[in-house]
């Protein structure tokens, strides 16, 4: 966790509509249900503070944009990192999410990787924008995570968050598909969208 955030910043448990709060689940709550099949392993869901939160359906161009991202990472990812695909970050014992990609030492123990020691976390969004640069940005600088792009996938461009402030990520920016977009800790991943044909989407 970020040390430098305020405690207010990171996830609050909710209450329902009649001031009832409702019952927060922790994160080994949550992996022994789907381990006893209580949920399917398929599902798609975070836990943000607790609270059970579904992740949108992902469209063909979703899918297509995290292919050609794969499989342009893998290619040129060096020895010293791994470049993990839709792998679940516990972030503590009541929130996790699912980047589509987490960028991370190779020699990290699965068990030790947290926000700070993620170099960069990759969303790819169509529906889902408003809330990947919104809520979820925000639970990502609140734990420590130094850099998290989100590609719009239907403009084709990546909006940068990194420099950690006690306010939040104090560099944002968006770069166009023909921009080259370097990770500040994981330069050797510089990448270009128009180089990997990946450019505005276009009406049918």
């Amino acid at each position: 966790m970020n040390p430098h955030l305020r405690p207010a910043s990171l996830p609050l448990s909710t209450q329902a509509a009649e001031g009832m709060p409702r019952r927060c689940w922790t994160v080994a709550e949550v992996e022994e249900m789907v381990r006893v099949g209580i949920i399917d392993e398929d599902e798609r869901f975070e836990l943000i503070g607790g609270e059970v939160v579904p992740m949108s359906p992902k469209g063909a161009r979703h899918e297509w944009i995290k292919i050609e991202l794969n499989r342009f990472l893998q290619r040129v990812a060096p020895a010293h990192l791994t470049i993990a695909p839709e792998t679940t970050l516990r972030l503590d014992a009541r929130t996790f999410v699912e980047p589509d990609f987490c960028v991370f030492r190779r020699e990290l123990d699965l068990k030790a990787l947290d926000g700070s020691s993620v170099l960069l976390a990759i969303e790819v969004a169509d529906s889902s924008l408003n809330y990947d640069k919104g809520r979820k940005i925000g639970i990502y600088a609140a734990y420590g995570v130094r850099e998290v792009w989100v590609v719009d996938a239907i403009r084709a461009t990546i909006w940068i968050h990194r420099r950690l402030g006690a306010s939040g990520y104090a560099e944002i920016a968006e770069f166009t598909p023909s921009e080259l977009v370097t990770p500040m800790l994981a330069p050797e991943l510089a990448v270009r969208l128009s180089d990997l044909g990946i450019g505005p989407a276009t009406e049918a």
